[in-house]
């Protein structure tokens, strides 16, 4: 695996960092780098102008509407991102549920959807995670039962990652209760307008209103909206989680967090700490181009992305410990307001430290979505060890 940067490859890089400090805003990018929260149009915005220039779906090959980028590309494109401050593109539509429509999806399907997904003006989200169904997925209990050319869906999904701004919601559902767990599953595209479907907020323990709960009772869906065979989603959702858990890895953000640790820590003590967690880093991210160059010579991602996924989680807890610890009693004081852009809080202690705590409790939660750590090694322990 040959890592030089080329000529071209540097002209590349040149060009996206010009795009971004032209078409990134200010704030959003202020709000990027103070660890704030953003509101939609900071996502929507900058996904729109990535449309444009035919970079939201900077993953998807070339007849699908992508640029087909090399494994260089990618890595500039996700990295000079983020050290430009940014946002994470949503994934639910661009690297989720686009690769499954084009992947399984039929022709009418994927003419129907991929260019919402391509410019972001349509908005999608993930119906997964129930209640007493997470990381154990096939023991979820929506129902979709076929009434002529359309299917009544019953159920509730949660931990539904901004549901309250999804125009669709793709979602894993029963369709056949005799069948074994995995069997009787199938994948259905639902409009979140559909009567029927109601989102609740959950507000999470750093103040921002990102996930929710969403209840379907008796939603009509087109027998047009299922992707792949009737009772083979399980397919369709093994194939999506592959894909996400390569993008949980988050190797670009790490690296700005390993960064922001520098830039408010002179301690000694404090700098062997930095130092190690940035050794991690570079290993994971040595793992992710050995994974993305597998998946240039035309594989996809299998199951040794799990390992990915844990490590990523791990690392991204340990920066946010790093931050705890490198504001001190500052981080005592816990105020989540803070991380508002229009918050009238006075902030306790320097200006970096009141993200520190809000941000610490809310990455608790990278081990457990997209399947848990336990789920990741059992899932490495057997189909890449062989145990």
């Amino acid at each position: 695996m040959d890592l030089a940067l080329k000529p071209e490859h540097k002209a590349f890089a040149d060009e996206i960092r010009a795009f971004a400090r032209a078409n990134l805003s200010p704030a959003t990018r202020e709000k990027t780098l103070s660890g704030k929260h953003y509101d939609r149009d900071d996502h929507m915005v900058w996904q729109q102008a990535l449309g444009k220039k035919g970079w939201l779906t900077y993953t998807w090959p070339k007849k699908f509407g992508g640029p087909g980028w090399d494994v260089t590309r990618r890595f500039l494109f996700e990295n000079v991102l983020a050290e430009e401050g940014a946002p994470r593109i949503l994934p639910f539509g661009p690297k989720m549920v686009g690769p499954v429509i084009y992947t399984f999806g039929n022709d009418e399907q994927k003419a129907r959807f991929l260019p919402g997904i391509r410019e972001s003006t349509v908005s999608w989200c993930q119906g997964y995670s129930e209640p007493g169904a997470g990381s154990d997925l096939a023991n979820l209990r929506t129902k979709a039962e076929r009434d002529g050319d359309h299917y009544v869906v019953n159920g509730q999904k949660t931990w539904t990652s901004y549901a309250h701004w999804g125009d669709w919601i793709f979602c894993l559902v029963r369709t056949n209760t005799e069948a074994k767990p995995q069997e009787g599953i199938s994948f259905l595209l639902i409009d979140m307008k559909t009567p029927g479907v109601t989102v609740r907020p959950i507000i999470m323990l750093d103040g921002a209103h990102a996930v929710n709960d969403v209840f379907l009772d008796n939603v009509k869906v087109p027998v047009a909206n299922l992707v792949g065979k009737e009772n083979d989603g399980w397919t369709c959702a093994k194939f999506l989680l592959a894909n996400e858990r390569l993008g949980i890895a988050e190797v670009p953000s790490s690296k700005r967090g390993v960064s922001m640790l520098r830039s408010i820590s002179d301690d000694p003590s404090m700098a062997e700490k930095i130092a190690d967690v940035d050794l991690q880093v570079q290993a994971l991210e040595m793992s992710e181009l050995r994974a993305l160059s597998a998946m240039a010579l035309g594989g996809a991602p299998g199951p040794e992305v799990s390992t990915l996924k844990v490590r990523g989680s791990e690392i991204q807890q340990r920066i946010a410990e790093l931050a705890m610890e490198a504001v001190g009693e500052y981080a005592a004081p816990y105020q989540p307001g803070m991380l508002f852009h229009d918050s009238n809080e006075t902030p306790v202690g320097p200006d970096h430290a009141p993200p520190a705590a809000p941000r610490y409790f809310n990455m608790r939660k990278t081990s457990i979505y997209g399947g848990s750590t336990e789920i990741q090694k059992n899932i490495v322990s057997k189909m890449v060890l062989g145990l």
